[in-house]
Parts: C-alpha cells; sequence; structure tokens
C-alpha cells in the first residue's frame, strides 16, 4: 500500500516542488495539500494521510500550534516539519506539540523521500545537524527535581501548557481532556510539587528544566 503524504507549506513553489517528488516516487501517493495551518485544520480531519509534511512559519497559525491541534484528531497521522530553522526551542516544541520528525528545507530529493518512508514505519528522521543539536541541548539540561519527576506524562503535559500560559479551557482542548479531568490533574500537580498555586508550579517547572550556566 502506498504512503499517503500531505502537504502545509505556504511557499507555493516548494510546495509544488515537494508535490512532484512525492507524485513521482513509486511507493507513495499525494494527498492534499494546504497553504496555510486554518485550511489544514479545517480539512485534514476529513482527509487524514499517513505523513503530513508541516512547514512551521506559516501566515497566521504556526506550523507547531497547526500540529498541536491536528495530533489529538489524527493520532495515526505522522507530522515531519520541514523548515529553515535550526533552533533547539523550536524543535523541542514541535516534537512537544507531536511531530515526529525534523527536517531542513535544504534537504534533498533523496533525503525527504527516505524520511516520509522512515516516519511511515515508526522512525524519527532528522537532519544530521538537527539531531547533532538536539543531543547538545540535551546534555546542557540537567535531570528534573525530584518533585516534577514524580509528575506523570499527562500531568507534565498539562504543567507545560500551564507553563505557556495557557487556561484550563485551551488545555482541555489542546489535549482532548474535559475541562473536569483538567481541574483534577491540576490539583494532583500542585499536591506533588507541594504548591498552592499556579504561579508557584510553573516556577517549579521552568526551576527543573534550567540548563546549567555555562
Amino acid at each position: 500500500m502506498k504512503i499517503l503524504v500531505s502537504i502545509v507549506e505556504d511557499h507555493a513553489a516548494l510546495r509544488q516542488i515537494m508535490a512532484e517528488w512525492i507524485g513521482q516516487a513509486p511507493d507513495m501517493k499525494l494527498g492534499r495539500t494546504y497553504p496555510d495551518a486554518e485550511s489544514a485544520l479545517a480539512d485534514l480531519p476529513q482527509h487524514p494521510a499517513d505523513v503530513v509534511l508541516m512547514d512551521i512559519n506559516l501566515p497566521g497559525l504556526s506550523g507547531i500550534e497547526c500540529v498541536r491541534h491536528l495530533k489529538p484528531l489524527l493520532p495515526a497521522t505522522q507530522f515531519v516539519m520541514v523548515t529553515v530553522y535550526m533552533d533547539a526551542d523550536r524543535i523541542f516544541k514541535a516534537l512537544a506539540a507531536g511531530a515526529t520528525g525534523y527536517l531542513l528545507k535544504r534537504s534533498s530529493h533523496t533525503e525527504l523521500l527516505q524520511a516520509i518512508r522512515e516516519v511511515a514505519a515508526g522512525g524519527s528522521p532528522m537532519s544530521r545537524n538537527i539531531a547533532r543539536l538536539i543531543v547538545e541541548k540535551f546534555h546542557a539540561v540537567p535531570t528534573q527535581s525530584p518533585d516534577v519527576e514524580r509528575l506523570s506524562d499527562r500531568e507534565l503535559d498539562v504543567l507545560r501548557l500551564l507553563a505557556r500560559g495557557q487556561v484550563y479551557k485551551e488545555i482541555a482542548a489542546g489535549l482532548n481532556l474535559s475541562f473536569h479531568t483538567v481541574h483534577t490533574l491540576v490539583r494532583r500537580i500542585y499536591e506533588k510539587l507541594h504548591v498552592h498555586t499556579r504561579r508557584e508550579a510553573v516556577a517549579r517547572f521552568h526551576q527543573a528544566n534550567q540548563p546549567h550556566p555555562a
């Protein structure tokens, strides 16, 4: 069965080039293409693809936010960020949002198609420079504090969104949870971190993820 690939890219010429590469690959089929996140959000849930190539710097809603909204709706779809940015913070935000791979736009025809095949087979393709940057960033970040390590994966998800300034309603929508569930998770976070306010919880989160000074 061919790999169905959709593209979200605002640059028309690049979108066309990637579409042609995918259309010419014998083991792939071109799905839908979108010039922005808003059109992808409106259409992709009804026309899911196996793999979505997602630009980060889109007009309006960013590619990272687009993935964050789409991944809960399309858990089987693999999102690969294709971007000019080689920035550790953007990479981590993209991966946290639900992306599975991260490629630079200067990747060759062969590299792009191989990345699609790799992610469809269960891998996490990344440009070599990106992988090296992530390793270096990981080594610079200390182990989390014991209190934060006690949090479950879902509780950590909620705490990360709290740290980004999201309100309960936004967190519930982003994680596909009920408002009541988010409220319960926040209460557990407070208990495990021994804090009483959102500000204290967010401060603990930032302290636990603060890199060692150079």
